[in-house]
């Protein structure tokens, strides 16, 4: 992609997650993007595959979930201006739709309920089971994830090298993701046991189908390194960070991810901070037959 229209999609998907409480109409974003209108509707529709209206409207009912199940504390009403809807009427009916269960049913599904199909199936062909946005019986829990232990560490800043998944979270993409990225690395001089990997996952896979969820792989550089395109710098901010380590299945790995936010979070004192959630990966699943990594989420202090 041209490096300029590439900046100008980055930039228009940062505002519109920080700002989806507003209104975001075509001419709204382009021209915050310096864009004229007609040409950023057809390279948006373009790069995402979604026009700009799906994209929003999308990204709005995705975070209007993950409040409903991991802020319970906040009212339909609230969740429903904070991410854009006019009025909670018009909130329940778009989750209605696209999801398939009103937002009270979300917040409280019913056991073992098989997927209800809404507008989620047909334009993504993603089936929605509320029941996968909640962590399993706690004991269960803890046996497969090594009693769930949650640590709170300082990490230093990290300069890092990355690579984008094209294909969101499908296994295919994302292990030519990172087979690209380490073959880069190596002719760095950076050899594969010494690597610090960490994966960027911007969306719930509960949610979102696999191909339309964001996904950055990522290595450790120092300031010597030059990279270049398609590579992009990035950095792991200095701060606190909620580390579990987790060894074995998918499945454990997303249980963790349910757990710190459902359980560990709500009690700790702290808040998210402006990261998505990390995956520092510890191993080679095609060579090992288990996932070994340590799933991370930088803190701020609860206000």
């Amino acid at each position: 992609m041209n490096p300029i229209y590439k900046q100008k999609i980055l930039t228009a998907l940062t505002y519109i997650e920080s700002n989806l409480a507003q209104p975001l109409n075509l001419d709204v974003v382009s021209n915050h993007c310096h864009f004229s209108p007609f040409h950023f509707h057809r390279i948006f529709s373009g790069v995402m595959n979604e026009t700009l209206n799906n994209y929003v409207g999308r990204k709005r009912l995705e975070k209007a979930v993950n409040l409903l199940v991991f802020r319970r504390e906040l009212s339909i009403t609230n969740i429903a201006f904070d991410c854009g809807f006019s009025s909670s009427a018009n909130f329940a009916k778009s989750v209605k739709k696209y999801f398939g269960y009103s937002p009270t049913e979300i917040r409280s599904p019913k056991p073992d309920e098989l997927p209800n199909i809404g507008d989620i199936f047909s334009k993504y062909g993603k089936k929605f089971n509320p029941n996968e946005l909640y962590p399993a019986p706690i004991d269960q829990t803890r046996q497969n994830n090594n009693q769930m232990n949650v640590e709170v560490k300082t990490i230093e800043r990290k300069r890092l090298c990355k690579l984008v998944s094209k294909g969101g979270y499908e296994p295919e993409s994302l292990f030519e993701t990172w087979d690209i990225l380490n073959h880069w690395a190596k002719i760095q001089g950076i050899p594969e046991e010494t690597q610090y990997r960490l994966a960027w996952c911007y969306d719930n896979p509960s949610l979102t189908a696999a191909h339309k969820c964001q996904y950055e792989a990522s290595i450790e550089i120092d300031n010597t390194v030059t990279v270049n395109e398609p590579f992009g710098v990035g950095d792991l901010p200095e701060g606190k960070y909620a580390v579990i380590y987790v060894k074995g299945s998918p499945e454990d790995i997303t249980q963790a991810q349910l757990y710190l936010f459902s359980c560990w979070l709500p009690d700790s004192g702290f808040e998210p901070d402006n990261l998505p959630m990390l995956e520092r990966y510890l191993n080679d699943v095609r060579v090992d037959g288990f996932l070994e990594s340590e799933i991370m989420l930088k803190l701020k202090v609860l206000t």
